[in-house]
């Protein structure tokens, strides 16, 4: 197993806490159908200007196996992609779609279980013109996401880990829930209350 594949393995909450509200998508780009697996994988960056989806459907050709396609796009009005889309990126093993933007034929993504993780459905198509480089930085969801960069989706949202510090992150992650497996509900209670109470205190609060 490689160090991105691990990922799949760590909660996406686990890594918030590690890594900080800068690094969280905002929470409009949701799984659009449920319960979704958690997927991990590095990113593979698009990005698609508003009423276009040219780079998208280029991407799913070029996307190699096992990579998250991130499309930076921001766009309400038109769909990024469809069913077709959807089942060539899963035949060509991609690992699922994030997408600042919409889909459409949910019903047919859903029926094949490929992720997707958007800010909804529409169910009219963009245009196909614009061209943009593939595998720049992106912004996406309010996060910045460079080609390489782990992203880890589940149904709690999507978090982008740096390409930079993807060993660090997965070792720290690794020993917080070693961590939390080992704490019982009773210790965890118990410190949870001594922490709150010492905050209490020190607020100036009263019984």
């Amino acid at each position: 197993m490689t160090d991105v594949d691990a990922f799949t393995d760590i909660p996406t909450t686990t890594l918030a806490d590690l890594l900080g509200r800068g690094q969280v998508m905002d929470i409009g780009i949701r799984p659009l159908w449920g319960p979704v697996p958690r997927v991990a994988g590095p990113a593979f960056t698009v990005r698609c200007p508003p009423g276009d989806n040219l780079m998208l459907h280029a991407a799913i050709h070029r996307a190699g196996p096992g990579s998250v396609v991130v499309v930076e796009s921001g766009d309400l009005d038109y769909a990024l992609a469809g069913g077709n889309v959807c089942a060539v990126a899963r035949r060509r093993g991609i690992t699922a779609f994030v997408a600042d933007g919409l889909i459409r034929d949910l019903a047919e993504v859903r029926g094949m279980r490929f992720p997707v993780f958007a800010r909804g459905v529409i169910p009219i198509p963009g245009t196909k013109s614009a061209v943009r480089p593939l595998n720049e930085q992106v912004r996406c969801g309010g996060v910045t996401v460079g080609a390489g960069d782990t992203v880890v989706a589940d149904e709690e949202g999507v978090v982008v880990v740096p390409g930079a510090r993807r060993a660090e992150v997965l070792a720290a992650a690794r020993a917080k829930l070693t961590k939390e497996a080992a704490e019982s509900p009773d210790m965890w209670e118990a410190a949870h209350r001594t922490r709150i109470d010492k905050i209490l205190a020190e607020q100036g609060f009263e019984e």
